[in-house]
């Protein structure tokens, strides 16, 4: 049987996370852990998202020292973890009963090493604002000018992941980078079906407006070692493809 780990950084999402934890208690396909990765250097919810384990002993929780971001926190998950399959869900998303059901035989049946599929997102009071479809297939070239990737609808095999290809230090955008990576090596599949909710909330864009478009410029020049004009450039299609679905 194919153990399929869920990766979850928690960081001051107590409004979100028992829905999302629930949406994967209930998955048709029960053979998965749980692993919490509480991110926060406040210690004023850890109680709270302690007490999911008592729940089922398949969620574990691990608490940080500091508060070291998402990406660096699934790194942690991902080394804890059992599962020869890796998952994710941020806290405040949640999924369709049968997500990892029907996403792993989309997987095993095509001999696929990396899925992600379509999704809803939803409002503050879960009523489905938007679609986005997810494509066939992204390659490098196409992914490098748009991400069509949302990060809770990824599946992927573990043994992807290496010392040159895990989540970056970076505070947003930390999953296009390693999407980017992988892509490299081989093309990322689609699963045209609505498995997961992604939640907009309010003040989420506004906020980290100035914060994305520098860690935006970071993916380009830093990671993939473009030159400013180049880094820039694609920087800009990005910003452009990203305003035409929202």
């Amino acid at each position: 049987m194919n153990l399929i780990s869920v990766i979850m950084p928690y960081y001051k999402k107590k409004k979100f996370i028992k829905s999302s934890i629930e949406s994967i208690l209930n998955q048709t396909n029960q053979n998965f852990e749980i692993i919490i990765i509480y991110d926060d250097k406040s210690s004023d919810d850890y109680d709270y998202i302690l007490k999911f384990q008592q729940l089922d002993e398949r969620i574990k929780v691990i608490k940080n020292e500091d508060n070291i971001g998402a990406g660096y926190s699934r790194n942690k998950g991902i080394l804890e973890s059992k599962g020869n399959f890796i998952a994710f869900l941020d806290c405040d998303d949640y999924w369709r009963k049968d997500k990892l059901e029907k996403q792993l035989m989309f997987m095993i049946e095509n001999k696929i090493s990396f899925s992600f599929t379509s999704y809803n997102v939803v409002n503050l009071n879960n009523d489905i604002i938007k679609f986005n479809k997810a494509p066939k297939k992204i390659k490098f070239n196409d992914l490098i000018k748009d991400c069509k990737i949302g990060l809770s609808t990824v599946m992927l095999e573990k043994n992807l992941f290496n010392e040159d290809c895990m989540f970056p230090k970076l505070t947003t955008k930390e999953d296009f980078v390693l999407w980017l990576r992988i892509s490299k090596k081989i093309d990322l599949f689609g699963l045209d079906e609505p498995l997961v909710n992604w939640r907009k909330l309010n003040d989420s864009l506004s906020s980290n407006l100035f914060q994305k478009i520098k860690d935006g410029y970071k993916v380009y020049n830093n990671y993939l070692g473009l030159n400013p004009n180049m880094s820039i450039y694609y920087l800009l299609l990005l910003s452009i493809n990203y305003l035409k679905k929202n």
